[in-house]
């Protein structure tokens, strides 16, 4: 709407400077008329200076928007044929000099008024009356009225075929705009459109940065739950762990001091320092049992290798507190094994983890049996391959399906979360390993591990918990 408005104002400037400028030179040619004539003859001076005069009334009226400016064209043209006629009458009708100007009328209708259908031929058919209506009353002899009416007759079809070839020109642009105009404003649409998709694009992939974050956070906090529960498992058996060499050093302690204060002999400075170094092992393993439970219970990196002997070693005597009473662990682990791709932390927290199920297993196990818990560790094609055996009740069909599922246990209420096997699956399939428990045929289950070696990295996708 408003487009249309600001072009119809423009065009209706164009024509108010055009009938101006026709007016202007209509002035000029009364001018013209009397340096040529050399007469001041009234009546051609009064109708050129009307013509230019009618000119002047229709711009004004088409820049004050009274005439609609696309109507312009046929107002002047039948201002200039009755003009026209008139002065062409009182200077000699045909034999007028100004007899030609008919055959320009419908040329200057068809630039100007183009844009209204028909006006082009209404023109050419008043021209062709005025010839006729000239030539007649001039008398003019039959076969110069038809050369005449053939004349201009050949003008008029020229000036109608030239009006419609602007309408078709004119036609043509404007569509051709109105395309450029809805292209136009397609592009401004997908424009927005791209810069919507694009804002809706970085607002997911911030959510999905926030999520990842959120997931990377809980996931470390689970394990360090899950760390911790093992730490509070392994504390039941710290009291008796420390105990017992405490015992002997107190008793160590109060023999040195009855030695020293002693007057009936020479003291035996032999036993004396047996006595003292059977008192630093037990102060030493004191200070062992608590320097594991806190490296172990303490929050930081794991590493990207691990060596499994020193993490069975540490895993044996983390979980020696808890095992002690119940039976024996023993090792069967090949010297010089390679190091392999998970974090010496993760790999002593999953072996600690199996330790204690499988302490768990015996002790729930009926009749009552003494622990005899076996870990093997060796090299295989694949990498190195540790097991951890017990002689339990074994697993039955369904707790084996179910084993690594997250929160599923076995356990009795308070004495697990149901975590720990999930979390030991998904640290060793993140490195490429397998983790999966089957049944001795001897009786009791076994877990077996297998790890990739450092230079055997394998690219395996991360696993989720329910894997």
């Amino acid at each position: 709407m408003m487009v249309d408005s600001f072009g119809s104002q423009t065009l209706a400037q164009v024509k108010r400077k055009n009938f101006f400028a026709c007016a202007a030179l209509l002035a000029l040619g009364v001018v013209g008329h009397c340096g040529v004539s050399g007469s001041l003859d009234p009546t051609p001076l009064l109708a050129l200076l009307g013509w230019s005069s009618t000119f002047v009334l229709l711009g004004a009226a088409i820049g004050a928007g009274w005439i609609p400016a696309e109507w312009s064209g046929v107002c002047s043209g039948l201002v200039s044929l009755v003009a026209a006629t008139l002065l062409i009458y009182v200077t000699g009708g045909p034999a007028s000099p100004y007899f030609p100007m008919l055959s320009a009328l419908p040329l200057v209708v068809a630039t100007f008024a183009s844009e209204v259908r028909g006006s082009t031929v209404l023109t050419s058919l008043g021209m062709m009356g005025v010839v006729l209506l000239l030539d007649m009353l001039a008398d003019m002899p039959l076969r110069q009225m038809l050369l005449h009416m053939s004349s201009f007759g050949l003008i008029s079809g020229v000036a109608i075929y030239l009006a419609g070839a602007y309408r078709r020109t004119r036609s043509a642009e404007k569509a051709a705009q109105q395309e450029r105009w809805v292209a136009q404003q397609e592009r401004w649409v997908a424009q927005q459109e791209r810069w919507v998709a694009q804002q809706e694009r970085l607002a997911a992939l911030e959510r999905l940065a926030e999520s990842e974050r959120r997931r990377v956070r809980a996931e470390r906090e689970r394990a360090e739950v899950e760390r911790l529960v093992l730490v509070g498992q392994l504390a039941a058996g710290v009291a008796h762990e420390v105990n017992n060499p405490l015992a002997f050093v107190k008793s160590n302690l109060h023999y040195l001091e009855q030695e020293l204060l002693s007057e009936d002999g020479p003291v035996d400075r032999a036993e004396l320092r047996d006595v003292l170094e059977e008192t630093k092992q037990g102060v030493l393993r004191i200070q062992q049992i608590v320097a594991d439970l806190r490296r172990f219970s303490r929050e930081g990196e794991t590493g990207e290798e691990g060596l499994p002997e020193d993490a069975l070693h540490e895993a044996k005597r983390l979980a020696s507190v808890r095992l002690r009473s119940l039976g024996e662990v023993s090792t069967d682990v090949t010297p010089g094994l390679p190091s392999v791709r998970l974090g010496q932390r993760q790999l002593v927290q999953v072996l600690v983890n199996l330790l204690l199920n499988a302490a768990d297993a015996v002790e729930m196990a009926v009749p009552a049996r003494r622990a005899h818990i076996l870990v093997r560790a060796k090299r295989v094609e694949s990498g190195v391959r540790l097991e951890v055996e017990d002689n339990g009740p074994g697993l039955s069909p369904e707790v084996q399906s179910r084993l690594f599922e997250p929160f599923f246990t076995t356990k009795p209420p308070g004495k697990g979360t149901g975590l720990g096997l999930a979390l030991c699956r998904e640290y060793v399939s993140r490195v490429g390993g397998t983790l999966h428990a089957e049944n001795r045929c001897e009786g009791g289950a076994r877990f077996v591990l297998v790890l990739p070696t450092v230079a055997e990295r394998t690219s395996a996708p991360p696993c989720s918990l329910a894997s």
